[in-house]
């Protein structure tokens, strides 16, 4: 019996919580299709989950009768594509201008990047990169262009890939001006695109800078206005001087207050280089933070100054259908508990059309206790509620009696 009673309520409890206990609502208007796109604003990131699981579109018929819309979640990544492209190596000579190696492809393909592998360390070369259709005229593509790798008890630094726009020659000539030979270990050639990536820009408060003598480390640390979601950073530099300094990105991801104030944990979103010859712009997971905290390594140089910093991230958006279009629909979100959804549209995501006509989002509104207000006139009808708990009560009654004739 008491199995019995601990399923019914169990059963209770889950009708009661069917709808989640969300804190917050937001209206959306402008539906006039079967699909929609509606992009999160800013003061949303803050009270999700850190997945964004929490997110649901419900919608109430005229009837009383309450549905869920499904969606789709969609970032701005790029679509990143590196072609390979097939080549042999047919030369390697030397002159008193260096040494020279010829590739040639099989037939003329657009590529716009040369990646470098080298058995040595610690160089510094300023190459030429020549390309050819016949091996009698030769035409730059890249002239005086910096790689160096550098390795030591500190770094472990490598800048060996030549970036160049489209170019279509059956061959290609390198150049190293080196006095001994560079021991080449391998060299790709590829097509390399990057297409449909969109960032929006968060303006970064004042940040202060702190240089620590002791452990050789530059501290910055800034905030945004709003916890939002960010996944790409760039540092910009004043110096002009060459540099080559081990860098941490890392971002508040918990707080505990003590007697002495507020602790903060961090937690480490990317880490690399910040060298003279990049734009110094690192890349993460999209990660919801508000509090930045970067960390270079100075060893026995004199620190960097560090004008601004540039905080990014992809546009979040939810790719919706809506099945009823006389029903009243809302964003609600803010339950950590909520799981993710399961939709049968992430199954079927090529037959979403590519154009679809943006909605609009009212205000945030409050949910007492989770519950939606006005706009879904089912959760305030106390009628379905009573009748379940009475059905729950008859079923406890029911198993009562079995178990009292049972012990007769």
């Amino acid at each position: 019996m008491t199995l019995k009673i601990k399923i019914a309520l169990l059963l209770l409890t889950g009708c009661a919580a069917a709808y989640g206990q969300f804190a917050y609502k937001r209206d959306i208007t402008g539906i006039s299709e079967q699909w929609h796109r509606l992009e999160l604003p800013d003061a949303l990131f803050g009270k999700v989950a850190a997945d964004l699981a929490d997110l649901r579109i419900y919608g109430v018929t005229p009837k009383g009768d309450t549905l869920e819309a499904p969606y789709l979640l969609r970032r701005s990544t790029e679509q990143i594509l590196e072609q390979a492209v097939d080549f042999q190596l047919i030369n390697t000579t030397r002159n008193n201008r260096g040494w020279f190696f010829t590739f040639e492809i099989p037939a003329e393909t657009a590529i716009n990047q040369l990646k470098l592998v080298f058995d040595q360390t610690n160089f510094d070369w300023r190459v030429q990169l020549e390309g050819s259709p016949d091996q009698r005229e030769w035409f730059t593509i890249l002239a005086d262009y910096r790689i160096l790798s550098i390795r030591n008890g500190l770094t472990d630094f490598q800048f060996t890939k030549l970036a160049f726009p489209d170019v279509k020659y059956r061959f290609f000539r390198l150049r190293i001006p080196a006095s001994e030979k560079p021991a080449l270990l391998s060299a790709n050639l590829a097509q390399y695109t990057v297409s449909n990536g969109a960032y929006k820009s968060y303006p970064a408060g004042q940040f202060t800078l702190e240089n620590d003598k002791k452990n050789k480390e530059t501290a910055l640390e800034t905030g945004l206005r709003l916890p939002v979601p960010v996944s790409r950073i760039r540092v910009h530099v004043h110096d002009t001087f060459d540099y080559y300094r081990p860098v941490s990105i890392q971002y508040i991801s918990d707080s505990v207050k003590t007697e002495k104030g507020w602790t903060y944990n961090y937690t480490t979103l990317a880490s690399g280089t910040l060298n003279s010859l990049e734009e110094n712009s690192f890349p993460f997971n999209s990660t919801i933070l508000q509090k930045l905290k970067i960390v270079v390594s100075n060893a026995d140089n004199q620190p960097l100054q560090i004008d601004s910093v540039t905080v990014s991230g992809y546009i979040h958006e939810l790719v919706a259908r809506f099945t009823e279009p006389g029903a009243t629909y809302f964003l609600a979100y803010g339950n950590p508990d909520a799981p993710m959804p399961q939709y049968d549209i992430g199954r079927f995501a090529e037959t979403i059309p590519e154009q679809l006509t943006p909605l609009d989002m009212g205000d945030e509104q409050p949910l007492a206790a989770g519950t939606p207000k006005a706009t879904a006139p089912l959760f305030e009808n106390k009628v379905w509620l009573w009748l379940l708990m009475g059905g729950i009560i008859l079923l406890l009654g029911w198993f009562t009696l079995r178990m009292m004739q049972k012990q007769q």
